[in-house]
């Protein structure tokens, strides 16, 4: 069963049992959470009984604004990370176009697996394709 957070758990040797207890307050009692949540406003000067719908609604809208403050920092960060790096599609169109071409690691494993399984394949080509592909395994 789930007991509530910062409670107090033990396993009674002698019976096998878990037991749990609500960890107790200054004065010796445990806190109901109707208490804690009533003290807590208190430390900070709010009576919590004091909240119009008003002030609710206003607390959520600075919420909302917040939130979408922080959205658009985010977008911003993006923008700015789209326009250091390229895509790879974009890359590998302007490699083509260098006569260059760009593998993955995925395609040069299957070119690698082909050389070790060729049977046209020398003993050094072999040792040489299983050498690369424990560094790209190694990776994964």
């Amino acid at each position: 069963q789930a007991v509530p957070a910062g409670s107090h758990v033990r396993l009674n040797l002698q019976t096998g049992d878990r037991e749990a207890k609500l960890p107790d307050s200054e004065n010796g009692k445990s806190d109901t959470r109707e208490e804690r949540r009533r003290k807590r406003y208190s430390d900070v000067g709010v009576d919590s009984s004091s909240f119009t719908s008003e002030e609710l609604k206003k607390a959520l809208a600075k919420m909302k604004e917040s939130e979408k403050a922080e959205r658009k920092v985010r977008r911003a960060h993006e923008e700015e990370v789209r326009k250091k790096f390229r895509p790879i599609e974009q890359l590998k169109e302007e490699f083509e176009k260098l006569n260059m071409k760009m593998e993955t690691d995925y395609e040069i494993m299957v070119k690698l697996i082909g050389k070790f399984n060729s049977s046209a394949s020398t003993l050094d080509e072999k040792v040489a394709a299983l050498y690369g592909l424990e560094y790209y395994v190694h990776q994964v």
